[in-house]
């Protein structure tokens, strides 16, 4: 990308200079390709490269197409020096004219599943921001690393097709679109960028804890790499699984669709016979998919408790069950979801 094709008045200088790297330019331009958006949006900063690469490549982005954008940092308070670190990636991200503000974390902290329970208050403060301002687009700093690694953790889990390709360059959940443009980068690309742009950025200490399933995965990942781990040939497998996942969904939208109805009066979802006459993974799907709209809740049910449920129906023996924010019941042939209150 040159210069002349940006709205170079609106750029301050230090990030001109910054851009005027060749790798830099290589590297704007295949995000471009990568985001392609023209809507407003928000971006997710934690102070790490990734994010950091992600603030400085959707600034330039968002100049180049007159896009309104937002710049949110979360706090979650979980180590002393966070809030320290947070003022600092706030006060570096405005001496390049990107606007920020710092979202916290307040209240008791969990002792056990402690990133499992950050990120899902990382969502909450994120959804709850772009509610505010009307976005639907919230733009997330995952890499290709990070597909990797979320790949060999789902595999350890024995997670179906689905969770195996579940790191998406763009999923729709509760009403906002989360956009992964960086799933083409690779960690090394976006520590360029945050060392060239910035000259900083956060080592957070969690990513050397091996108490962390995560940490353990990416060090088994280091490994292989060592002994031959092909990374092309392992994001060709991915792409490959990722092509074979969007055909079954293709099939799931269309089950919902021919075989579900929604009473928009009385707020339920009634599934037909037909729709449990599908293979097991259209069913299993669309079912799971059924009680994420109408219980309303950010992650989807156990795998188990809709296996048990999907087995009632089977069997006959289904009267009443409650999953995942839902009253399932059966009546004649039909099985009806409503909202549990």
């Amino acid at each position: 990308m040159s210069l002349k094709n940006l709205n170079v008045t609106k750029i301050p200088k230090n990030l001109r200079l910054k851009l005027s790297n060749k790798k830099i330019q290589k590297l704007v331009k295949i995000f471009e390709k990568n985001f392609d958006i023209q809507e407003p949006f928000m971006v997710a900063v934690s102070g790490g490269s990734d994010s950091l690469a992600l603030a400085f490549l959707t600034h330039i982005y968002a100049k180049k197409y007159y896009l309104r954008c937002k710049y949110f940092i979360v706090d979650h308070k979980l180590r002393r020096e966070s809030t320290a670190e947070a003022m600092k990636v706030k006060k570096i991200l405005n001496d390049f004219d990107i606007r920020s503000e710092i979202l916290t974390w307040h209240g008791k902290k969990p002792i056990k599943n402690i990133q499992a329970s950050a990120r899902k208050k990382r969502y909450e403060l994120l959804f709850s921001k772009c509610k505010q301002f009307n976005i639907k687009n919230l733009v997330l700093g995952h890499h290709l690393d990070d597909l990797f690694e979320n790949f060999f953790i789902r595999m350890i889990r024995g997670s179906g097709l689905k969770g195996l390709v579940s790191l998406e360059k763009k999923t729709y959940i509760n009403s906002f679109n989360l956009i992964r443009p960086l799933l083409d980068f690779e960690k090394k690309d976006l520590e360029f960028i945050a060392k060239h742009v910035f000259s900083f950025f956060i080592n957070d200490p969690s990513n050397e804890n091996t108490i962390f399933q995560r940490i353990k995965i990416r060090n088994i990942i280091k490994e292989f790499k060592k002994n031959g781990l092909d990374k092309n040939k392992l994001n060709l497998t991915l792409k490959n699984l990722k092509k074979s996942n969007r055909a079954l969904k293709f099939y799931v939208e269309q089950n919902k669709k021919l075989n579900s109805f929604f009473h928009k009066k009385n707020k339920k979802l009634i599934l037909n016979e037909n729709f449990f006459n599908q293979p097991y993974e259209i069913v299993f799907r669309s079912f799971s998919d059924s009680l994420k709209i109408i219980g309303e809740k950010y992650n989807f049910a156990r795998g188990k408790k809709i296996d048990y449920i999907l087995n009632k129906i089977k069997n006959n023996s289904l009267k009443k069950e409650t999953l995942s924010g839902c009253l399932v019941k059966k009546v004649k042939q039909t099985v009806i979801i409503t909202k549990e209150y």
